[in-house]
């Protein structure tokens, strides 16, 4: 006889992975949409909040992510509800491309190549520099 594989229970699966993440989006997002509101973009400018957002959200993970692979023995449940849920929400692929659309749109052509470009440069060099900043404030080596 064959014995039945066992399900895990809800709390052992991904069910508490899932919450983790949405719980940290919603947190995330919130905090998005808060920026947003103290500090509004005009229709035809360049989108200084998504980019800071952008840039600061992953100098953010930079820092998580040599914390909980190179220092800490992190929960499970850390790096999804930090990264992936609130660093996730914080950040937003979406509403950059929707700035690129709506310069595109208003005839600024220069101005959305400028903000595509600049946007992915920054995120790059925020997440870089953190990690390595985070490395060298805590006097590690960068893994090989």
């Amino acid at each position: 006889m064959h014995e039945r594989a066992r399900r895990p229970l809800p709390w052992q699966g991904e069910w508490p992975v899932i919450g983790a993440v949405a719980a940290g989006g919603a947190l995330g997002a919130t905090a998005r949409y808060g920026a947003g509101l103290l500090w509004p973009a005009a229709d035809a400018a360049f989108p200084w909040t998504t980019l800071v957002i952008n840039a600061v959200g992953c100098a953010l993970m930079g820092v998580l992510m040599v914390l909980i692979s190179e220092v800490w023995t992190a929960h499970r449940l850390l790096r999804p509800f930090l990264g992936t849920g609130i660093l996730g929400g914080f950040t937003t692929f979406s509403t950059y491309a929707v700035d690129i659309e709506r310069l595109v749109s208003a005839g600024r052509l220069p101005l959305a190549l400028a903000y595509l470009a600049g946007t992915l440069l920054a995120a790059l060099a925020a997440v870089a520099l953190a990690g390595t900043a985070t490395r060298a404030l805590l006097g590690l080596r960068r893994p090989a």
